[in-house]
């Protein structure tokens, strides 16, 4: 791995390492691969903070990748920013000198803020889809029996979404929201034919983590929504989409995250029908 590598060729080596990594530098390359637009904006101080170490473990992480030190890093972030004429970078890079600068303005300048956040992580999730994954998403859900869904912290108003908008379908839905329960004794009770759909992002919820594996050890199946493929709970997953959140004055949308959501749902809602229809077709021909 050379210092003056890509962006790409990069992500590509932390992936490989990643399970070799220290729990410390684990934590960083998470944060790097699922805030790649703002690291070419963020100082060492920074990304240590929001990871939890000291920045000492910022400059190992470098140095572990070949790297003289995090400024090193760093500019391979610049450079895929600079090689890039698309407008989430060009405005995280306003949004990082107004946060240097103190509090916003008004009230509506930070709205705007958010709203462009928001536009920008849709263009990210439009771009990056992965529709393989999508189309088996839908199957997946399309085929279970009972849908488990699972969403802590600031997952929890999507998930709610999901199993408002599951209900309406011919799907037994299960909220495991830990409100008033025991996360891992709701589905202690799925069984082999369930799914449990979960949504978490770094950092992710214990919680939820307890219920994907009490999940994988039911033998149901296991939908996932993250942030980043580095997320250890990924191999405990059947299918997993990826969505992620553009920031303004350091607060996460979570616009990408529920349009992925919706999508999913009408897409479910589609599949269904046309299987009705089929159904529905195939028993007039009968008679």
């Amino acid at each position: 791995m050379k210092p003056n590598a890509d962006q790409r060729v990069f992500l590509d080596a932390v992936t490989e390492q990643f399970p070799k990594l220290p729990k410390q530098l684990q934590r960083i390359a998470v944060y790097l691969e699922s805030h790649q637009a703002q690291i070419a904006f963020q100082r060492v101080q920074d990304i240590a903070g929001a990871c939890a170490v000291q920045p000492s473990a910022v400059v190992r992480f470098a140095q572990r990748f070949g790297f003289s030190g995090y400024s090193e890093l760093q500019g391979v972030f610049r450079d895929a920013m600079r090689a890039s004429d698309a407008s989430p970078v060009s405005y995280a890079e306003r949004i990082r000198r107004e946060m240097a600068s103190g509090a916003p303005d008004s009230g509506a300048m930070l709205a705007h803020s958010f709203i462009q956040a928001s536009k920008d992580g849709l263009d990210e999730l439009s771009g990056e889809l992965d529709d393989q994954a999508f189309e088996r998403a839908v199957e997946l859900l399309a085929t279970t029996r009972d849908i488990y869904v699972v969403g802590m912290g600031r997952s929890l108003s999507v998930a709610a979404y999901l199993v408002y908008a599951l209900r309406n379908l011919s799907k037994r839905t299960h909220f495991v929201s830990g409100m008033g329960s025991t996360p891992t004794l709701a589905v202690r009770t799925m069984e082999p034919g369930d799914t449990l759909l979960a949504i978490t992002a770094a950092p992710y919820a214990p919680e939820t983590t307890k219920c994907l594996e009490q999940a994988r050890a039911c033998g149901a199946n296991i939908l996932l929504i993250t942030d980043t493929s580095l997320a250890p709970i990924c191999p405990l997953a059947n299918v997993v989409l990826f969505t992620r959140e553009h920031t303004a004055f350091g607060f996460r949308t979570l616009t990408s995250t529920i349009c992925l959501a919706q999508a999913l749902f009408i897409a479910l809602a589609y599949r269904l029908e046309q299987h009705s229809a089929i159904e529905y077709g195939h028993e007039k021909s009968t008679f």
